[in-house]
């Protein structure tokens, strides 16, 4: 594997795809580029040091996909009223949107929903990263005075 330092929490964004941007994973210096909608992907515009392998899509989960680890918290929630209440917003219209909504009502809840989905999405990451035949390097802290 191929290891290199970069920020797992934009790639967790990315895969999460909330927004309408695709997202890049530079391999050469490990940052996530974001490109809108409308513009060239990373390296395209390249005239003279073209490298057609150094920006690598990143795919953002599938709304099956999404909607399995909304479900698979619900497996571990504990709270029986917040658990049928947001059952009950997985399986109607604009499932996503309604989980967050009962989940504002829901502080502990959605304390515990933030710590799932970011568990989660990290766990992802990690293994798309593995996917690529990458591995994901601890970033240096700056030393603080």
């Amino acid at each position: 594997m191929r290891p290199l330092t970069l920020d797992l929490r934009r790639i967790e964004q990315a895969l999460l795809g909330q927004d309408n941007i695709e997202h890049y994973l530079d391999l050469a210096s490990g940052a996530v580029l974001r490109v809108l909608p409308g513009d060239s992907a990373p390296g395209a515009d390249e005239k003279y040091d073209v490298q057609p392998d150094r920006y690598l899509l990143i795919e953002p989960l599938a709304q099956a996909e999404v909607l399995a680890m909304h479900e698979a918290f619900l497996y571990g929630l504990d709270d029986p009223h917040a658990h049928a209440l947001l059952s009950l917003a997985l399986a109607g219209r604009k499932p996503l949107r309604t989980f967050d909504y009962e989940l504002e009502k829901r502080p502990q809840v959605q304390l515990a929903w933030l710590a799932f989905q970011a568990a989660q999405l990290r766990r992802l990451a990690l293994e798309w990263l593995q996917e690529q035949g990458l591995e994901a390097l601890p970033q240096r802290r700056e030393a603080r005075p």
